[in-house]
C-alpha cells in the first residue's frame, strides 16, 4: 500500500507576517502567522512549513519567536527554516516548537552543513529545499530568496543533497511561484524518480486538479501551497475530497 499523500500550506514571512508574491517577487502582506497556522491545523492539514524568505538575502538569523507562536497553534508536524546557517541555528529552531529544519542558501555555500545537521538531529529533521528555475535544458539552483543563480543543476543538487544527509527535498519552481498555472510536474517529476528520499511539490499551485496531477504525473509525495489556501479561493478539506474521489490516498479529516 502507498502512504498517504500529504497536503501541506506553507507560510512564507518577513520575519514577522505571512507575504505572498509571484515568482518570488512583488510580496504583499496575507495575515498573521499564528493565525493562519491555527486555522490549518482546524482544516486538516498534515503538516506546515514556515520560512522567513528573506533571512538569507538579508543576512539575518531565523526568526525564533515565529516558530514559537506558530508551534503554539499545532498538533501537527512543523517544518520551519530561513537562515539557518549552523548546528547551534538548527538547534534553536527545533527548541521553539519545529519538528524538522529546510536548509537552503546554506546548505549551498557549505554542502557539509547537511551532514552536521543530519549527524546532529538525524536525517528525518533535515529538508534541503530547492529553489529551481529552468536554464536551457535543465533547471538552475537559486539562492538568498530566488534572487541569486549558483550555476548548479538541480537534479545534481538534489542527489548531492540526499547523499549528504538529507532526508526530504522541497522542491519549489521559481518559475511557477504565484503563477496558478500548476505544479511544474516536468521539474517534481526528475527529481522524485532520482532521489529515495520524499519530495514536496511547491509553486504553481490554483485547484484540487493540480494536486492530483503533481501526484499522479510526477510521482510527488507531498504538495505544498500557499495563495489559494490563504485567499480561501480552496481549502485543504476540499482538495482532499477531490484527491480521494480521484482515487489518491490522503488522510481524511475526522
Amino acid at each position: 500500500m502507498t502512504l498517504a499523500r500529504r497536503i501541506i500550506p506553507c507560510l512564507d514571512t518577513d520575519g514577522a507576517r505571512v507575504v505572498k508574491g509571484i515568482e518570488f517577487q512583488k510580496l504583499r502582506d496575507a495575515g498573521d502567522p499564528a493565525e493562519l497556522a491555527a486555522r490549518y491545523d482546524r482544516e486538516g492539514a498534515d503538516e506546515l512549513v514556515v520560512l522567513d524568505i528573506a533571512a538569507s538575502r538579508d543576512h539575518r538569523a531565523t526568526f525564533v519567536e515565529t516558530i514559537r507562536r506558530v508551534a503554539e497553534q499545532l498538533s501537527l508536524p512543523l517544518t520551519a527554516g530561513g537562515g539557518i546557517r549552523g548546528v547551534e541555528d538548527g538547534r534553536a529552531v527545533l527548541r521553539a516548537g519545529a519538528d524538522k529544519l529546510t536548509i537552503n542558501t546554506a546548505a549551498v555555500r557549505r554542502p557539509a552543513l547537511l551532514a552536521e545537521l543530519s549527524a546532529e538531529f538525524g536525517s528525518q529533521a533535515v529538508v534541503l529545499a530547492i529553489d529551481a528555475k529552468r536554464v536551457g535544458g535543465g533547471w538552475e539552483v537559486f539562492v538568498r530568496g530566488g534572487h541569486e543563480p549558483t550555476g548548479l543543476d538541480a537534479l545534481a543538487w538534489a542527489q548531492q543533497g540526499v547523499a549528504s544527509g538529507a532526508g526530504e527535498i522541497l522542491l519549489t519552481s521559481i518559475d511557477r511561484d504565484g503563477t496558478r498555472k500548476g505544479f511544474d510536474c516536468e521539474l517534481t517529476g526528475t527529481i522524485a524518480r532520482a532521489v529515495s528520499v520524499p519530495v514536496i511539490a511547491s509553486g504553481g499551485a490554483d485547484s484540487p486538479e493540480h494536486f492530483f496531477e503533481v501526484f499522479t504525473v510526477a510521482a510527488a509525495d507531498a504538495a505544498l501551497a500557499a495563495g489559494i489556501f490563504h485567499e480561501g479561493k480552496c481549502s485543504i478539506p476540499e482538495v482532499k475530497r477531490h484527491l480521494e474521489e480521484r482515487g489518491v490516498r490522503v488522510r481524511l479529516n475526522p
